[in-house]
């Protein structure tokens, strides 16, 4: 099998060759002369000089497989099952909810999250937060492109604006006041990060005037009622938007930060945060990542809710928005194979300036800037470009009522669902429940308890398999998502290929996926029906 799989993956990578041109990758193809060894040819991300700011300092997989190189002879997938273990397990994130009695009041149980990279390094984010000032948590998966700056900085900073977009007026007078008077500010979220998960330091201050800024604004509107929740939603994408836009334009006597802000807003983000409170659910979606809920119907079947639509080329509703929002001459050249002006999949973004701003803005910030190459941000004008802006970051948002049968939500990148249908998600999440459920009997202990008896135990329950099966939801379906053969089950072989690909061929297989899976409390959702 293993020669099955380098041969497959060979024989399509020697047909073509990537290419790094403009901070986009082409592929051409070449045909096979006189046997010689197939190549991949490419640019080196350059250097970044002093003083200039680089935001790869992210979230980096264990590269100790993983090959630099693409030459036939050096490609081996040998990898053992620790050794795939500890690749496909290393961005874990696990926590579960539970009151000062050890036990879980909330509508949310339990969540478990991972990512694994394709991009080096890695250009996806994900965020998960406990809302402090108002109620709920909240879930986000964000989908970075053309470099990881605005996933990161829209990861760090959207879930501080939906926070802030939901407080009472009087909460927000009080964190004001503090701010004036020099004194703490009470947290707004608790964060629950992986250990690699971590904002920039020196940005934080930035950020928090701006989100100080715009809850000034909040409060300058004078409306006792406030938002609900769909509109914080969407008036905290767009408002976090339009800062990514703004700050990149202001005055900037600071280098640094100002490469930061340039790297921002000229790479993009996809979005989806779900917000659960009580019984209440909203996901508020741009772009392509995607939430679907897994219900176990009364009869004992799975079903699968989507929540999300898919904001590109193959939704109808967004073809008929765009040609809605641009003159009629321009109905051909809006989508050019299958791609917004040619060049974007994603029909809504974060940051993207190149598709948002006029020629004009874009020339003029560009010629200010110091070295913009070596940022990897170049100044290009797709064909047809003439009533911008054509992209949003504008969410749209959906409402459910979560009943008993309701019992988990995927929350995930493109990079799963270019693998797995929602319905093979939802059979993976629903039998991995029931395999650890049937694979956890209680355990019964006899009188007097000694080492001895409690390893024998623990011996029984790895006899029965448990100790191979991923204990984080996240992890089983990347394991599926790259690792299935045709018959749906992974094939160890083909999943060490997948994960020792070359770094600059990797991409060419598979996206980088993260994926975050939120189960809910049946017992906490029944009660309130009870009660209500």
């Amino acid at each position: 099998m293993s020669r099955t799989v380098s041969s497959w993956i060979l024989s399509s990578a020697r047909s073509s060759i990537i290419l790094q041109g403009k901070g986009r990758w082409y592929s051409i193809c070449i045909p096979n002369r006189n046997k010689n060894k197939w190549k991949l040819i490419f640019s080196k991300t350059r250097p970044y000089p002093a003083g200039s700011c680089s935001l790869d300092r992210t979230f980096s997989f264990p590269k100790a497989f993983r090959h630099t190189s693409t030459e036939e002879e050096h490609f081996s997938f040998q990898l053992s099952p620790a050794q795939i273990n500890s690749m496909l397990r290393a961005g874990e994130l696990s926590h579960r909810t539970l009151d000062s009695n050890g036990k879980s009041a909330n509508s949310v149980l339990r969540f478990e999250s991972n990512q694994l990279a394709s991009n080096s390094p890695i250009e996806d984010r994900r965020s998960a937060a406990t809302c402090l000032q108002t109620a709920g948590m909240m879930f986000g998966v964000f989908d970075g492109h053309a470099g990881a700056a605005c996933a990161q900085a829209v990861s760090e900073r959207l879930l501080h604006y939906i926070a802030v977009s939901l407080m009472p007026r009087q909460s927000l007078e009080e964190i004001e006041l503090a701010v004036e008077a020099m004194k703490p500010v009470r947290p707004i979220l608790q964060c629950h990060r992986h250990p690699n998960d971590v904002e920039y330091q020196e940005t934080t201050s930035q950020y928090f005037e701006n989100l100080r800024v715009y809850w000034q604004h909040l409060l300058d509107l004078d409306t006792e009622l406030g938002f609900s929740l769909e509109e914080a939603m969407i008036c905290a994408f767009k408002r976090l938007d339009s800062d990514i836009s703004l700050e990149v334009q202001a005055p900037q006597e600071n280098e640094f930060m100002r490469n930061i802000a340039l790297q921002v807003a000229f790479s993009g983000a996809t979005a989806c945060v779900a917000h659960i409170d009580g019984v209440h659910l909203h996901v508020a979606n741009t772009g392509d990542c995607r939430a679907v809920l897994g219900v176990h119907e009364e009869d004992g079947t799975w079903s699968t809710l989507p929540l999300t639509r898919d904001h590109n080329a193959c939704d109808e509703f967004e073809i008929r928005r765009l040609k809605r929002e641009h003159p009629r001459s321009e109905e051909k050249t809006l989508f050019v194979n299958d791609r917004l002006l040619g060049i974007l999949v994603p029909s809504r973004a974060f940051g993207d300036v190149q598709l948002k701003w006029s020629k004009e803005l874009q020339h003029s910030i560009l010629e200010n800037s110091c070295d913009v190459e070596a940022l990897n941000i170049y100044q290009y004008v797709p064909p047809n470009y003439h009533t911008p802006p054509y992209l949003t970051a504008e969410p749209e948002v959906t409402y459910h009522k979560l009943r008993s049968k309701d019992k988990f939500l995927v929350i995930a990148s493109d990079g799963l669902w270019e693998m797995l249908s929602n319905e093979k998600v939802v059979k993976l999440v629903a039998g991995h429940l029931t395999e650890l459920n049937m694979q956890k009997p209680p355990l019964t202990f006899k009188k007097p308890i000694n080492l001895g008896y409690m390893h024998n135990l623990l011996l029984q329950r790895k006899s029965k398999g448990l100790a191979s099966l991923d204990q984080n939801i996240a992890t089983h379906l990347i394991r599926h998502a790259i690792g299935s053969n045709e018959y749906g089950e992974v094939d160890p072989e083909k999943l060490a290929a997948m994960l020792t690909l070359p770094e600059d061929l990797a991409r060419m297989y598979r996206d980088d996926i993260t994926v975050t899976v939120v189960y809910f409390n049946s017992e906490t959702i029944e009660d309130y029906y009870r009660n209500h």
